[in-house]
């Protein structure tokens, strides 16, 4: 579901992301992934939602499909000079980087950082009208993915968000049936426009069945000279998509770590981390190049391994191709672009709750009764939830100003958190001093 979701929902921020795009794209990156390791570790790559924040901010800054390739590249970046660094190196300094103190709060606050944006499309259907209608289809979605993950069969707990999803635009679709035969312009949900378009803009009858998807890549060729890319935007691209490269080391290293323990298989060992980390940065810049999201491992790809006990990379590059057969199916495509925002806000109130909570649950064995993991947790969550940013110059596009380059929240928060773990766990004159008096202490209470 996630892999749809991400490239609708950066969409909605002035550049137009094809989902049948990025699911060719999240197929051919797993292929590029499974290349990569020797076909020896079962993983499927899916949009990342960690993402997301980055995503559409390029998409919102004017910096158009070249702007997506090359930040999701920067990222891609990162992951290849960490899998250099760990082939020659070892993988230990990763950890001591990147801890749980780290990572938990910078996980959680990708997550509450879009929460407003999931309210903004349940209230107001992403229009100018607050409309009680919109929340109710917002919750009745909801409500969908809870019981299909909660009280559903096994299958419907891998898929809970495609059966929530669905549910919620059934209601709408009944809602705005109504609507039109009774006049009433509030139950006027789904825009049948958009689904008759859908078939009408076709040049020939054969795409209204089958038609090549708008690929990032493409779009971007034709576009040049459209939006601004200079050099001051790509390093504001490089500030916005690198630290969240680094984050999502740690939930690479996590998810195959997990994966190795249910396949009863040292993935980290063979094929290798390098090998790994290789494969998921270039099988993500290659997802974008299709699709225009950056990739990851996903949860839900480790819990169908899991559950259906089929560990086969061979069961995996069949799904790949799938995806990538499947996103040519213009019918496809076009209810896709028919669901309405209440829906998807409805989707992403539990979506956007998953990544917090999962930051939180990454703190779940960190004490916080330490004062050396308080401090740097509760920067990382004042900074990251507050906005604060590091903004230098200005610069003007279309009348407005704004600044030159621009370092987002997270990425100050990941700095200072860091800086601030290693300035209270290092070892200073005031821990040999403490160290001197307990073991003073310790002598004492022997000779006693």
């Amino acid at each position: 579901a996630a892999t749809l979701l991400v490239p609708m929902l950066v969409s909605l921020y002035g550049l137009e992301c094809d989902p049948a795009a990025a699911l060719f794209g999240a197929g051919a990156g797993t292929i590029v992934y499974i290349l990569f390791t020797k076909f020896k570790s079962p993983v499927f790559l899916g949009s990342s939602f960690t993402f997301l924040g980055a995503l559409q901010a390029a998409a919102a800054s004017n910096y158009g499909y070249w702007g997506l390739i090359i930040g999701v590249g920067f990222a891609a970046l990162v992951y290849v000079i960490v899998a250099i660094i760990v082939k020659f190196v070892g993988s230990g300094w990763v950890n001591k980087l990147l801890p749980a103190v780290i990572v938990g709060p910078i996980v959680a606050i990708i997550g509450l950082s879009l929460s407003g944006t999931a309210t903004s499309w349940m209230s107001t259907n992403n229009t100018d009208n607050y409309g009680l209608i919109y929340i109710l289809v917002g919750l009745v979605t909801f409500a969908g993915i809870v019981l299909a993950s909660v009280k559903g069969t096994k299958k419907m707990k891998q898929i809970p968000f495609i059966v929530g999803i669905g549910i919620g635009f059934i209601f709408s679709l009944i809602l705005s049936l109504i609507g039109e035969l009774s006049g009433v312009d509030v139950l006027k949900i789904v825009d049948f426009n958009v689904i008759a378009e859908g078939f009408t803009s076709k040049a020939n009858p054969v795409q209204w069945f089958f038609d090549l998807p708008k690929f990032t890549i493409v779009e971007a060729i034709m576009s040049n000279g459209k939006y601004e890319l200079n050099g001051t935007a790509v390093l504001n691209l490089f500030l916005l998509f690198a630290p969240i490269g680094v984050v999502e080391l740690a939930q690479h290293i996590s998810d195959h770590n997990l994966l190795g323990n249910i396949i009863e298989s040292d993935l980290i060992t063979d094929p290798g981390l390098h090998r790994t980390l290789l494969g998921d940065g270039v099988g993500s810049f290659v997802g974008a190049l299709f699709g225009g999201c950056a990739n990851t491992t996903y949860g839900e790809s480790i819990g169908c391994v899991a559950i259906s006990r089929n560990a086969s990379t061979i069961t995996i590059l069949y799904a790949s191709i799938g995806c990538m057969l499947l996103a040519f199916f213009t019918p496809f495509v076009v209810i896709l672009n028919a669901i309405p925002k209440c829906v998807m806000g409805g989707a992403c109130l539990a979506l956007y709750g998953f990544i917090a909570v999962s930051g939180l649950h990454i703190l779940h064995d960190v004490d916080l009764n330490d004062s050396k993991n308080l401090y740097p947790v509760a920067a990382i969550l004042v900074i990251g939830v507050g906005g604060l940013v590091l903004n230098f110059g200005t610069k003007e596009i279309n009348g407005e100003v704004s600044p030159l380059i621009s370092l987002s929240s997270l990425a100050v928060a990941l700095i200072v958190g860091i800086l601030t773990n290693f300035l209270t766990h290092s070892k200073g004159s005031l821990d040999k001093e403490e160290d001197n008096n307990n073991l003073e202490n310790n002598e004492v209470e022997g000779n006693e």
